[in-house]
């Protein structure tokens, strides 16, 4: 059973389908359990015989959502519970509680109001339910370091298991003609830039509006050149388009909205950025990687393990929209260095990052998980 906050478009969240889409049917059979909720994207889940079980927490409240866990626990008798991010910390007392044999817990990433993971809260969360996990999972060294330097979790029990994307599904290509993109975006000449996840502050997509502005303003004949593709949605939306009216920026960015046909969005961008404040390790830049394009990234998280700086891409630091903006300009005058840095990043996803190399490791983690539970 695995146990997640919800299951909406996130990184976190589409490494979980591709992981159940990806393990072996005669051998595993799972269950879904949102804290929350779900939305249409679990519809990409493509096996039959997996129920995605709704808690809704914030409407019933903790203490019913955990008697309720309890019981799923008791009736389903999982060999293993995986939870995944802060919330799938409420379901490890319930798993215990009902024996189940092994319980794993997955660390994917950062909150805006807790960047470094030192917030005294979560911090001590973290540590309060550590006794009552058998195995940690962490998606980068970076995490994988915090768990072991600032949690205090022996080495012996965490795995570092990269993210994986599908090479196949993911790689370069036109984009559809039917995506809606206002006119002028696919005019020749135009340098489409974007970037692809949930609109929140932690993703920092107002520093690539800002850099965008700030491009256009050094130099009014780039405004005829330079396009900004946002796609997703989330609580900043409406700061975001804020922003956009006021730097006079409307029409050159374009918010896509919330989709699940990520593949032919990144085949819309010609150059992808990610200007988080910080990452666990980021689905979607590989993706974005697979696809054939160069990275502007901050290198914070689990970035810095994916992205091959001058080779890949290029780094810059969070916040500096001023460096964002100059990476862009040198982009936009030197076609030749786009194409190569987008060929080493398409090479770095296929040989380092497949998708088959992460559900090798998760399926091998789960046996040893099942042998260890029996014993």
């Amino acid at each position: 059973m695995h146990v997640i906050h919800h299951l909406f478009i996130g990184g976190m969240e589409n490494g979980l389908v591709n992981l159940l889409n990806g393990l072996p049917e005669r051998e595993f059979r799972h269950a879904v359990v949102c804290i929350d909720d779900h939305s249409s994207f679990a519809q990409r889940i493509q096996r039959q015989d997996i129920d995605v079980i709704d808690l809704r927490r914030p409407a019933i409240g903790v203490w019913p959502m955990r008697r309720r866990l309890l019981r799923l626990f008791r009736e389903r008798r999982p060999h293993i519970v995986h939870t995944r991010g802060p919330s799938g910390l409420d379901a490890l007392p319930p798993a215990a509680l009902a024996r189940v044999p092994q319980r794993i817990h997955g660390e994917h990433g950062w909150d805006i109001s807790n960047l470094d993971g030192r917030g005294w809260k979560p911090l001590w969360l973290r540590r309060l339910h550590s006794p009552l996990v058998d195995r940690y999972v962490a998606v980068s060294k970076d995490l994988r370091r915090y768990l072991v330097e600032t949690v205090g979790v022996a080495e012996r029990r965490v795995s570092t298991i990269s993210n994986g994307v599908d090479t196949e599904r993911f790689q370069p290509g036109e984009p559809p003609p039917d995506l809606g993109l206002p006119e002028g975006f696919l005019r020749p000449g135009v340098l489409r830039i974007g970037t692809v996840g949930r609109l929140q502050a932690v993703k920092d997509q107002a520093t690539l509006i800002a850099a965008a502005a700030a491009v256009v303003g050094a130099a009014p004949t780039l405004r005829q050149r330079l396009r900004v593709i946002l796609v997703g949605d989330g609580p900043v939306r409406r700061s975001l388009g804020e922003q956009v009216q006021a730097a006079g920026l409307d029409d050159v960015v374009f918010f896509a909205g919330a989709t699940d046909r990520v593949v032919d969005w990144l085949r819309a961008l010609e150059v992808f950025v990610l200007p988080s404040l910080n990452e666990g390790m980021s689905n979607t830049l590989l993706e974005a990687m697979a696809c054939g394009l160069p990275a502007l990234v901050t290198p914070v998280g689990g970035n810095v393990e994916l992205l091959d700086d001058g080779v890949s891409g290029r780094f810059f630091s969070p916040g500096r929209a001023d460096v964002l903006a100059d990476l862009l300009r040198r982009y936009i005058d030197d076609p030749a260095q786009r194409r190569q840095h987008g060929n080493g990043a398409r090479a770095r996803a296929e040989r380092e990052f497949s998708l088959r190399t992460m559900v090798g490791r998760y399926g091998q983690l789960y046996r040893d998980c099942v042998v260890s539970g029996r014993r």
